[in-house]
């Protein structure tokens, strides 16, 4: 095909500097252009992989090593226990249900039965107390919309109610089991197209009922781009809001009392209390004892301490620290059994410790080793915590901790059909362009040679304040065993060292990011792991941006890039679908004249230099992705192919009826992943 496309003759003006934007027409997924062009980047794409020798040998392994039992951390619902289990190749998890440990489980909800080919996902679930009801929300094709239905646990028929219009929401079930409060958004073609994403309501549903008489408890239209999550205290007397805006980490948390007789009284009836409203940091509801509620805050603790408020003397002179901020980031807590069980980030791995609610240290979980705890379940009135733990080559293994005998035991860990002990985990720190030492963990065979003759893969993230830890990953599984290197570097950006690390990677700070991550592949070359031309670099989403950016800046350092669902377009990004819940974080060119200053110095999409020659890059979307829009890698795929010397090297893969990752089909990932590796090991050569 030729490598060429419509150029429109728009420019905008950006604060007095004119922005050329040709492929603003692929904005529209469903003009004809544009799915002439997909069609024509797909049909030059999959020729591509297709024809790769190492490509079904690499989804033949795959399979295998994918096919292993995973298994979530059981929770409690009412009496039982619930989780969720893959048997290995099933496209969804299936949601089982047993009675207690040792009872047989049986199968509540399978996600695989709802679709044919595997895109429906069980994208959220929240029972009553006593465990009778599920309400539960799917989404299709990796949207982010959901819809909710309510499950009766014991039977396991769903009932009449059917919930639209949500996104990212949960269900707050009232003590009595008689309802639920949620989120939703206007429904579509009620408010103009670009406010469907904003204008959150919290709503009650009496069970039963359908939505058209569920009554609007709290909103706020003088402020349409904040958020609500509603959360049921656990003793039940209170109705919590989490305040949010945008993807900004600090909260504001609101509350009133719960009338058992009347739980469905609006905001003008049953004002909130908005007792903590200065947006001053970070607020998680951890338990309460009567007006006594433990809360998780960065307020005045960049890594997190927990603190106790009296909602009768609720002022901030009279808080009490309960568990002051350490050297350690404060992950995640839970009130178990009158214990907080705390996870603990320290070097971008986990720990985990038990004090009781006055503050005093009575335990340290052991942990198989270093690595993550991807899941912290438990209940105040229950003696057991689950923790999920898993690390670069530990798969993922269940835990459970008795808090009352402060012992711990193996609840579950899979056979997997990868020879663990061939391969080892280290650690290192490096140092980036302005100093900081930054860390960096990287995976390979026990007997690699550092002669510099491997190939190797780079990843990172370095944004929104999330940690990229230890993880067990079957792709790079397959990478090691052909002598690969496999790196994951803990960029600024991200939540490994807390807020102040957070915010050294946003705003006016992002090129720290691209200079960590740059830095890290430096280290991996000048220390014989790998050499430029063997090092790849792959990214999504946040982390598609951060590989391209950096592709751009240092194209001689990189022999590959994989960049997946990437935002590029940083001057556009917040008009489309949940993109301007970002600006907190990446800020708007269009709207501040000081961002727009440093934001047009690393936007992909207005830095690809004509002429220049880049590595092979294999950029990747889906047709149905609306959280990052496949605009931004389609621009990005035809100005590089209209810029760059190495136009003939750009390849563009849209996957169908997928959307930004989460609920991807085990099927669909096997295929997508062969093809990473095999477009991989076709660049990087021997």
């Amino acid at each position: 095909m030729s490598i060429s496309w419509r150029k429109d003759p728009i420019v905008e003006d950006f604060f007095g500097t004119p922005v050329a934007d040709p492929y603003r027409w692929l904005e529209d997924p469903n003009s004809p252009d544009t799915q002439a062009f997909v069609k024509a980047q797909n049909e030059r794409t999959f020729e591509y992989l297709r024809s790769l020798p190492t490509r079904d040998k690499f989804r033949d392994r795959l399979k295998e090593l994918w096919n292993f039992p995973r298994m979530s951390a059981p929770r409690r619902a009412g009496e039982r226990y619930v989780f969720e289990r893959n048997d290995g190749l099933q496209n969804q998890a299936v949601l089982y249900v047993q009675d207690t440990l040792d009872s047989e489980p049986r199968v509540l909800l399978d996600p695989n039965a709802l679709s044919e080919d595997g895109t429906v996902e069980l994208s959220g679930r929240s029972f009553s107390k006593d465990g009778k009801w599920m309400a539960w929300s799917s989404s299709r094709s990796g949207s982010d919309r959901q819809e909710i239905r309510v499950r009766n646990v014991e039977t396991g028929e769903d009932g009449p109610d059917l919930i639209r219009w949500c996104k990212f929401t949960n269900c707050a079930w009232t003590e009595d089991g008689k309802g639920f409060y949620y989120k939703r958004f206007p429904v579509p073609g009620t408010v103009a197209p670009e406010d469907e994403n904003h204008f959150a309501q919290v709503y009650w549903h009496e069970l039963g009922t359908p939505q058209e008489q569920d009554v609007l408890i709290y909103e706020r239209p003088d402020e349409k781009e904040w958020g609500f999550d509603p959360l049921i205290s656990d003793d039940g007397r209170y109705l919590l809001l989490y305040v949010t805006h945008g993807t900004d980490s600090r909260n504001r948390l609101y509350y009133r009392a719960i009338d058992p007789a009347q739980p469905g009284l609006p905001a003008a009836e049953a004002p909130f209390t908005e007792w903590l409203d200065d947006f001053d940091g970070a607020y998680t509801y951890i338990g309460n004892h009567g007006s006594v509620f433990y809360l998780h805050t960065t307020c005045q603790a960049d890594r997190g301490r927990i603190i106790a408020i009296d909602l009768t003397n609720p002022d901030k002179s009279n808080w009490r620290e309960v568990v002051p901020e350490t050297e350690g980031v404060l992950d995640a807590v839970r009130m178990v059994h009158d214990h907080l069980v705390a996870v603990y980030l320290q070097d971008a791995h986990h720990e985990a410790k038990v004090w009781t609610l006055d503050g005093r240290l009575v335990d340290t979980v052991e942990l198989p080793g270093i690595g993550s705890i991807t899941e912290l379940n438990g209940r105040n009135r229950d003696r057991e915590a689950f923790l999920a733990f898993t690390s670069f080559l530990y798969p993922p293994t269940v835990l459970r901790y008795d808090v009352a005998s402060q012992s711990t035991d193996v609840w579950f860990r899979p056979d997997v059909n990868f020879k663990t002990d061939d391969y080892v985990t280290k650690q290192v720190f490096y140092t980036s362009k302005d100093g900081t030492r930054v860390p960096m963990f990287i995976t390979h065979r026990k007997d690699l040679k550092l002669d510099g003759s491997h190939p190797a893969l780079l990843t990172g993230y370095g944004g929104f304040n999330i940690s990229r830890t230890p993880a067990y990953a079957i792709p790079p599984l397959a990478l090691l065993e052909q002598g690969g290197v496999y790196a994951l570097a803990n960029l600024r950006g991200g939540g490994e060292y807390g807020e102040a690390w957070h915010r050294a990677g946003m705003f006016e700070n992002k090129q720290n990011v691209f200079d960590d991550f740059i830095a890290a592949g430096e280290w991996l070359v000048d220390n014989g792991y790998t050499s430029q031309r063997k090092l790849a670099i792959t990214g999504g989403s946040n982390g598609g941006l951060l590989v391209a950016a950096c592709m751009l800046q240092r194209p001689d350092l990189y022999g590959a890039v994989v960049c997946r669902v990437p935002v590029i377009d940083m001057l556009r990004y917040h008009l489309f679908t949940v993109g301007r819940y970002w600006t907190t974080e990446y800020g708007n060119a269009a709207e501040n004249p000081e961002h727009f200053k440093f934001m047009i110095r690393y936007s992909p999409l207005h830095n690809v230099q004509e002429g220049a020659s880049y590595p092979p890059v294999l950029i990747m979307t889906a047709d149905t992705d609306d959280r990052v829009v496949p605009a931004h890698p389609y621009k990005f795929t035809a100005t590089l192919q209209e810029k760059a010397a190495s136009r003939d090297q750009v390849w563009l893969r849209v996957e169908e009826n997928a959307g930004h990752g989460h609920g991807k089909p085990v099927s669909k990932s096997i295929e997508e992943e062969a093809d990473v590796l095999a477009f991989l090991f076709d660049q990087l050569g021997e």
